[in-house]
């Protein structure tokens, strides 16, 4: 009844479509616009290349807000110092510990950028091909041979080695190999040699040139790059052991989102 009364109320055009659709003309909605796929976030970073960063930026903020003596103290104890296993009786606790909690310590704002940026531009492609554990395994073998070559070539010196120079050197010869990888797969081939040289040469400038940004006129040290870097790149097969293959991003049907290192 109330059905025939709403048609009766329309014009005779409108009453006839109402009546031929058997639907009152209130009742036809527009549909519903179809789901939206959520944006991309501006920098996607796996989680283990984040907490990495997190971690170092955290620990140069503690040292940037403590007294001067603290800091210089923390650098002396926590920093990679040769002389340890050499000149003094015996290494301690620091000689123990050192040849890893020296990666996590910077000497100044620009030293910590500039490696945060390397660590993010290097590591990602890493973490996401081998996974977040592999990441953190190489980061810190790589950071543990920079400390030993450095340790060859300056094996009295009382000056602390700190940063993650050695690590993510050892991420950039990771890189290198699995670009070599990825091209014989395509049937392509590409020479890192050049390019790890070239590396190794800048490594070695820069041990006499500084690095911008750190405290007390600092000296690079470029035995720890060139360390770290080797590190990476030829123990690199070790760490593909039982390594699932993973398909490029561009074959996938799901999001780098939806991968998990």
């Amino acid at each position: 009844m109330r059905r025939d009364a709403a048609r009766r109320r329309l014009p005779l055009p409108n009453r006839a479509i109402a009546a031929v659709l058997s639907i009152r003309p209130n009742d036809r909605k527009p549909p519903p616009p179809p789901p939206r796929r959520p944006g991309k976030p501006a920098v996607n970073l796996p989680p283990a290349v984040g907490w990495l960063i997190g971690i170092n930026v955290a620990v140069y903020l503690v040292t940037a807000v403590i007294p001067v003596d603290w800091t210089n103290a923390l650098f002396f104890n926590l920093g990679f110092v040769p002389a340890r296993w050499t000149v003094l009786d015996q290494p301690g606790w620091q000689g123990l510990i050192s040849p890893f909690t020296h990666q996590f310590l910077h000497a100044g704002p620009v030293h910590l950028i500039v490696n945060m940026v390397m660590l993010a531009a290097f590591g990602a492609g890493v973490a996401k091909l081998l996974g977040g554990r592999r990441l953190v395994a190489i980061y810190l073998v790589s950071g543990l041979a920079g400390a030993g070559l450095h340790y060859a070539f300056y094996p009295a010196t009382t000056i602390p080695v700190v940063g993650a120079s050695g690590a993510i050197s050892g991420l950039f010869g990771a890189v290198l190999r699995l670009m070599a990888k990825q091209a014989q797969v395509i049937g392509r081939r590409t020479r890192i040699l050049p390019i790890a040289l070239i590396w190794v040469g800048i490594a070695a400038i820069t041990g006499f040139t500084g690095v911008p940004g750190a405290s007390g006129g600092a000296q690079v040290a470029w035995a720890a790059h060139v360390g770290g870097f080797l590190a990476g790149l030829l123990t690199f097969d070790l760490f593909t052991i039982g390594l699932r293959p993973r398909r490029p991003p561009h074959l996938r049907d799901v999001d780098d989102d939806d991968v998990r290192g």
